[in-house]
């Protein structure tokens, strides 16, 4: 068992450093110097994924909200993963495809960002929602893994966790994405 451990961790490890290189802290830096802007401008963060990807970006989302390591200001961020009624009733009328565009269709605003996480860049309801987004004028940031999938080049700035493993892929994508956070914190509130 204790061999079957260090394999594990060591997978992790090597994801870790192959992902977090110069090239990708560049990345990274644009991102959260992208949402600053945005945040200082009045706009709004929206997020989706599906699967762990929903859950991670419910949980990014609630650090804008609610705080991240400072007391401050509520952020304004708003995971399209959490509406059960929106994502059932669209999935439903407009096939699953439609849950994440047409929430943008309707919530989203020229001059804000849309964080979509894929660990494969090949999901059909991000791609639509990359589209819309397009179509409305808000910014795209991508969150994927493996050769990046088709998300890589539909985003307008692509983070790429350096892994075909999907545990290990999201838990780049939860670092870079607290990383972030912390940056988005320090600069807007010292």
């Amino acid at each position: 068992m204790k061999n079957t451990l260090e394999k594990i961790i060591q997978g992790h490890q090597e994801t870790f450093e192959k992902t977090f290189v110069a090239g990708q802290y560049d990345v990274l830096d644009k991102m959260a110097h992208q949402i600053i802007r945005a945040f200082k401008d009045g706009r709004k963060i929206l997020f989706c994924g599906n699967g762990g990807s929903a859950s991670d970006c419910q949980h990014i989302s609630a650090e804008f909200v609610g705080r991240f390591e400072k007391n401050r200001i509520s952020l304004p961020a708003i995971a399209l993963t959490s509406d059960i009624a929106a994502l059932t009733a669209i999935g439903n009328d407009f096939g699953f495809d439609k849950v994440f565009s047409r929430q943008i269709e309707g919530l989203g605003q020229p001059g804000d960002i849309l964080v979509v996480l894929s660990t494969s860049g090949r999901s059909p309801n991000i791609l639509e929602a990359i589209t819309q987004a397009k179509a409305k004028q808000i910014l795209t940031l991508g969150f994927t893994g493996k050769d990046g999938g088709i998300l890589k080049d539909a985003v307008d700035i692509c983070f790429i966790a350096k892994s075909h493993k999907t545990t290990h892929i999201q838990e780049a994508h939860m670092a870079a994405l607290h990383a972030i956070c912390e940056i988005v914190e320090t600069i807007l509130f010292g």
